[in-house]
């Protein structure tokens, strides 16, 4: 098997190749090899996927670098809209005066009334009292000072945590003190704290029900919490989904990062035939991009120089392992009509199918085609025996390369995947979300925010732990038969230069061979590359 180098990229065609495929494509992403700022403009030509007039204004459009003419104004300048809270005003009468005060003496109740060591000091009072009064901290578009970084700006998780600890307890009191004051606190339109507040409120209290004592506790009723009627993915209108997914690959690059490493990695795996022709190439997509990883990599296949394979296929197989969050869409989306006539549009033959299974006969394998498993953020769904059992399928089908991406939570997956075990770990992964997505929408709030946020939430009550690290990960692959590749240099340089593009406090570290993405200092996950031992 002949294996053919990477092609050398010329970013200004492929800055052009983008404009005209945004006229017949589903997405403006910023693709691993360049990213332009007017995508939102180039978008609009195609009239299968125009926005509404009201769905337009939520997409945001980059503002103009063209210097202002004219004489200074005294006229105070735009700033970006501060995430302010729902509850909290300034005092201006005795009784809000008494009010105030005796919210304040609760909330010291709750705090002198907590178990020696569960996690809540005076400082992190103060810090909640300070948070949780007048506007609900404002962040910057650069996403806060490195400060942030600090335990005890992160008042929302010195809530939870000891209110799960409670739970677990029985300590059927204290639940109630720290609910009430969560329930006071918590926002889905504050900063990033009351958010995870509101979230992580609404994880707590359906826990209780379904274990059957939140009467005992004194639980309120379903639908009274601030983040019980939060949209999901599968709850969202095709079109607000759609918008959704691009804008967050727009903005963060919490998905698009790892998209961009799997798709040129995936070009540069392309084989040769006996006659020096690039053979089909075969992609089984068992990953949550919804299809908008995929046209990019189909432009740069269009302009490879050593020619276009004679059938490109997409098979997804994103049923073949447990859902989870990100994994859904909603009722009515598809993107294959969408992207097989944009491929059409660039000459490539390209074929989409669906599988349930990695069983051979349901992919419809060749042997002449090169195979390319694309495993993003998918097989950590399930416990460990499944994600074991997963890859397992994967190695009996000997492909050419796999693509393995997932969070990183750092461990060794010794957890015993109870929830209360698990909600610790759970609440600081979904803090590094909402924390980032703050910085990313620059504390605006909007359709699409609340969508991605309201699906990223579902971490904390879905089943799977989030306590693998790469090198747990690493170690599955080596044992079941697999050898780590390196990414290739245009790969890496083409990450490197497509994070540029968003917030300062994302960061690239390898981990062997492994590219990891982080968030002020902290690991977020890790994109890999295998390959078998032997291939038949």
């Amino acid at each position: 098997m002949i294996f053919e180098e990477g092609p050398e990229f010329n970013h200004t065609a492929y800055h052009h190749s983008l404009l005209d495929w945004s006229e017949d494509s589903i997405s403006f992403i910023p693709s691993f090899l360049d990213y332009p700022d007017t995508l939102h403009d180039a978008i609009a030509g195609y009239e299968c996927w125009t926005q509404d007039q009201d769905q337009a204004n939520l997409i945001h459009t980059p503002p103009s670098t063209t210097p202002a003419v004219g004489p200074p104004t005294t006229s105070p300048p735009s700033l970006p809209q501060p995430e302010f809270s729902k509850k909290r005003k300034l005092p201006s009468s005795p009784t809000t005066l008494n009010k105030a005060a005796a919210h304040q003496n609760r909330w010291r109740t709750v705090v002198d009334s907590g178990d020696e060591g569960d996690g809540v000091s005076e400082e992190d009072s103060e810090i909640g009292r300070k948070q949780g009064n007048g506007r609900k901290g404002e962040r910057k578009g650069n996403g806060g000072n490195s400060g942030n970084r600090n335990k005890e700006v992160r008042w929302a998780e010195h809530l939870l945590n000891p209110c799960a600890t409670a739970i677990d307890a029985a300590n059927h009191s204290r639940v109630h003190h720290l609910l009430y004051v969560l329930h006071e606190l918590a926002s889905t339109s504050g900063d990033a704290n009351h958010r995870l507040a509101a979230y992580g409120l609404r994880a707590l209290t359906r826990h209780l029900s379904s274990a059957g004592i939140a009467a005992v506790v004194g639980v309120p009723g379903q639908g009274s919490g601030p983040a019980d009627d939060s949209p999901s993915f599968a709850s969202t209108e095709p079109k607000l989904f759609r918008s959704a997914i691009i804008k967050f690959h727009e903005v963060s690059p919490w998905f698009a990062l790892p998209n961009s490493l799997g798709n040129a990695s995936i070009l540069q795996a392309i084989t040769l035939d006996s006659n020096q022709r690039p053979r089909p190439l075969h992609v089984v997509d068992v990953g949550v991009s919804h299809g908008i990883q995929w046209p990019t990599l189909l432009d740069a296949l269009s302009r490879r120089p050593g020619g276009v394979p004679a059938l490109v296929r997409i098979t997804v197989a994103g049923a073949a392992t447990p859902p989870g969050p990100f994994s859904a869409a909603p009722p009515g989306y598809d993107f294959s009509s969408h992207l097989l006539r944009y491929a059409k549009s660039i000459d490539i033959n390209l074929r989409i199918d669906r599988a349930d299974t990695l069983e051979p006969r349901s992919l419809c394998l060749a042997r002449s085609e090169t195979l390319v498993v694309c495993a993003q953020f998918r097989v950590g769904h399930g416990g460990p025996d499944d994600r074991t059992a997963f890859l397992r399928s994967v190695r009996e089908l000997n492909p050419d390369l796999v693509v393995l991406g997932e969070v990183d939570g750092g461990g060794a997956g010794e957890s015993d995947g109870r929830f209360l075990a698990e909600f610790g770990r759970r609440s600081e992964l979904l803090w590094k979300f909402l924390d980032s997505t703050s910085a990313a929408f620059k504390g605006r709030d909007c359709a699409e925010r609340r969508v991605v946020e309201g699906e990223a939430a579902r971490i904390l009550e879905w089943g799977a732990a989030a306590d693998e690290g790469c090198e747990r990960w690493r170690g599955r692959m080596v044992g079941l038969g697999f050898r780590e590749e390196w990414f290739g240099e245009d790969a890496l340089e083409a990450g490197r230069a497509l994070l540029r593009k968003y917030d300062g406090n994302w960061e690239t570290r390898t981990a062997g061979a492994a590219v990891g993405l982080w968030w002020k200092g902290q690991r977020v996950s890790f994109c890999s590359l295998w390959k078998p031992h032997t291939r038949s």
